[in-house]
């Protein structure tokens, strides 16, 4: 079990510093516009399905902490947000995995705005 944290804790190291690396190059090229972060989810998401489906028919799913938990979730969490929808509305489930989609982007979005409003009514 210990050794599952560590996969996670290294393999998110790996992703967030990727992350970080995109999001300052991105910034460099397109100043104003967050290319970075549209950037990373693409590929994230192209590489959280490209992994998933390695894993699941190959046989490497010991390998799911380090490489999706871990680097993924440190490069993205939008890529396993992207997969959990596609599983859901491939068992069959699509009204759940739209009701999954608005409800994560508007409460997400709600929950910033909440967030700002009360980090700014506290720290201002």
């Amino acid at each position: 079990m210990k050794h599952t944290f560590l996969q996670v804790a290294l393999g998110g190291a790996i992703g967030s510093t990727a992350r970080h690396g995109i999001n300052i190059l991105a910034a460099r090229l397109t100043p104003g516009y967050p290319l970075g972060t549209f950037c990373v989810n693409i590929s994230g998401c192209l590489a959280m399905g490209l992994l998933a489906a390695l894993l699941a028919h190959r046989g490497g799913q010991h390998l799911a902490p380090f490489l999706l938990t871990g680097v993924l979730g440190g490069y993205t969490t939008f890529s396993a947000f992207a997969l959990d929808t596609m599983t859901l509305w491939e068992r069959g489930a699509s009204t759940i995995a739209l009701g999954y989609v608005l409800g994560s982007v508007v409460l997400s979005l709600a929950a910033v705005v909440l967030g700002l409003a009360i980090g700014r009514g506290i720290f201002a």
